[in-house]
């Protein structure tokens, strides 16, 4: 955490500040042992409880900032150009690309397998005009199984089966594991040692890895997440919300 280095600093600023009177002192200070230095920053903590909470509260400020710039220059440039969400990703639906509708998710969130239920219904409705492309968001701290599963998608995908493999993912998420991995590969009759190559190799963990930091420049935070010509949602998504958006992007010149 980038944090924990920053208040370092502002501990240690502090240190000099209040220790270092004289040279003497100084080079006194220079020579304080691990033990004591942490006596003298734990000292400085709860004589300068303020202080602390006011460089904390700077920094998340000035990180939340940097993310929000970000955010919107990213935004900015997708309305701009939707396909750019496209980039080596499973997409299903219009050929025509005009109306890009991305979707962050994580195969073991249970929100996410709620919003496949509403976009599974979308889709069905609006593919002659909507662009659906999947994008790999696994929060792997909270879900043992996102990181595994993502990877056994993106080997589907090498072999043309991606969304047949999404579907049971979703549909089946009580049963993610290895043994289920496999099972499905099989039903799609997919070449095994390729599937299972594919899945354990580095440009599996590179594809997920971009996803997932395409999503945080994105403001991501968690799953689902939408992004439709630029347009941020967060959370299961409401039908008609995305309709009604389907429908405005239609409308425009």
């Amino acid at each position: 955490m980038r944090l924990y280095p920053y208040l370092i600093s502002v501990l240690v600023t502090l240190s000099l500040i209040i220790t270092s009177c004289t040279a003497t002192q100084d080079s006194a200070s220079a020579q304080l042992s691990d033990t004591q230095f942490e006596s003298k920053v734990l000292e400085i903590i709860r004589k300068n409880p303020q202080v602390i909470l006011d460089s904390v509260q700077s920094y998340q400020k000035s990180q939340a900032q940097q993310e929000e710039q970000l955010r919107d220059k990213v935004l900015s440039q997708i309305r701009q150009e939707p396909r750019l969400l496209l980039r080596n990703s499973p997409v299903i639906g219009s050929s025509s690309q005009k109306i890009i509708f991305a979707e962050f998710s994580d195969f073991e969130c249970p929100f996410c397998a709620r919003g496949y239920a509403v976009v599974k219904e979308f889709m069905e409705k609006n593919k002659q005009d909507v662009t659906l492309v999947f994008k790999h968001f696994p929060l792997a701290e909270i879900h043992a199984q996102a990181e595994p599963a993502a990877y056994a998608s993106w080997a589907a995908m090498q072999q043309g089966k991606f969304w047949e493999y999404h579907n049971v993912l979703f549909e089946q998420q009580n049963r993610l594991g290895e043994d289920f991995y496999l099972e499905i590969a099989n039903t799609l009759k997919l070449d095994i040692a390729k599937f299972n190559r594919d899945r354990q190799s580095e440009a599996a963990k590179e594809a997920v890895k971009k996803d997932f930091e395409l999503g945080k420049s994105l403001g991501v935070r968690g799953t689902p997440s939408f992004v439709m010509n630029g347009v941020f949602l967060s959370g299961v998504p409401n039908l008609s919300d995305l309709e009604n958006l389907v429908t405005q992007f239609k409308a425009a010149p």
